[in-house]
């Protein structure tokens, strides 16, 4: 199944820098449910986000879907996305290097 590396930006970047609305919250709070929806689901290999709290900050995720058209979908299904509270892009993706083991653990 191809993989494709997914990128992420808020469209208001000071939710970060001055505090998210209660709007924006809910919205980010589905966002990540979905995302652990596509994780359960298999589709989901990793996520996470800079930790910068100014324009340049962005989110990653790494998908395995089975073409451009399920990504699509998948892009189209974020709410985050879908409510414009963060702007994607998504990309092709090889990896070429992984060693789950030398993750951070928690």
């Amino acid at each position: 199944m191809p993989t494709y590396i997914y990128r992420i930006q808020p469209v208001r970047p000071a939710m970060l820098s001055e505090g998210a609305t209660a709007e924006e919250e809910r919205i980010a709070s589905e966002h990540f449910e979905y995302l652990k929806r596509l994780l359960a689901e298999g589709s989901l290999v990793l996520a996470g986000r800079s930790l910068n709290s100014d324009y340049s900050a962005f989110g990653i995720a790494i998908f395995e879907a089975r073409d451009d058209a399920h990504m699509r979908e998948i892009t189209a299904g974020d709410p985050g996305v879908a409510e414009k509270l963060f702007r994607a892009e998504w990309f092709p993706y090889r990896i070429a290097l992984h060693a789950p083991e030398n993750s951070e653990k928690d």
